[in-house]
């Protein structure tokens, strides 16, 4: 498979299955396609087969594709660590905010929200496995955080995001990913928007379905590597 409609659909197809293996209905996992360091003609190449959402880690390099391709009803997710002087473009160019780890962050962000736009979707990352290499609130600190982004009148509280550490096999993140899913769930009994957790990336992410993911983020089994 060398085209990028050919990885999407069998991406797809792998998801179905994988819902089905584990008793789940394939439409409550949603697919953010990861474009980093990938072109805009990759991008519409990927919408014209009907992804809508797209992830980007980079506030300059995602500027610019966003401007490049205002015309299309894309959905934008933003995944990367936050700058405090990147807030206001954030805010005002993506739908979806996935790495949330601050109250300074995300007041800012709040409160820079453009007024004629809808409140702006966030999770909270959390740092699931204490790895000094990856951002993220730690696990006891989710709740106190969570209370206070509610408290924000231009966000909108929609659950949590995680990255693992690096494991030996992608099979070992899945002790990971279920502690994950016992967090999320204690969250959205206090919140009743809570519906989204977004974990599992192109070499895990059939655990992160069996372990409760409601959004997936893959780059490279749709674009190709980088």
């Amino acid at each position: 498979m060398n085209s990028i409609a050919e990885r999407l659909t069998e991406v797809r197809r792998k998801i179905t299955e994988q819902c089905e293996r584990h008793q789940r209905r394939p439409e409550t996992v949603q697919l953010v396609a990861v474009s980093k360091g990938k072109s805009t003609a990759a991008i519409i190449e990927a919408f014209q087969h009907g992804q809508v959402l797209f992830g980007e880690n980079y506030v300059q390099e995602a500027l610019k594709k966003i401007q490049e391709l205002h015309d299309l009803p894309i959905q934008w997710h933003f995944l990367g660590p936050i700058q405090s002087n990147k807030t206001r473009d954030i805010t005002t160019h993506f739908q979806w905010v996935h790495s949330i780890d601050r109250l300074k962050i995300a007041q800012r962000l709040s409160a820079q929200r453009p007024a004629e736009q809808t409140p702006l979707q966030v999770l909270i990352q959390v740092n699931i496995d204490d790895d000094s290499a990856k951002a993220g609130v730690a696990p006891s600190q989710v709740a106190e955080l969570a209370e206070q982004l509610s408290q924000l009148p231009n966000l909108q509280l929609r659950g949590l995001m995680t990255i693992p550490a690096i494991k030996a096999a992608p099979v070992d993140a899945a002790e990971s990913f279920a502690a994950m899913n016992r967090l999320f769930l204690q969250l959205k009994a206090q919140y009743p928007q809570i519906d989204t957790l977004s974990m599992g990336m192109s070499a895990d992410w059939q655990y992160a379905i069996e372990h409760g993911a409601t959004m997936i983020r893959i780059g490279t089994a749709i674009f190709g590597a980088r």
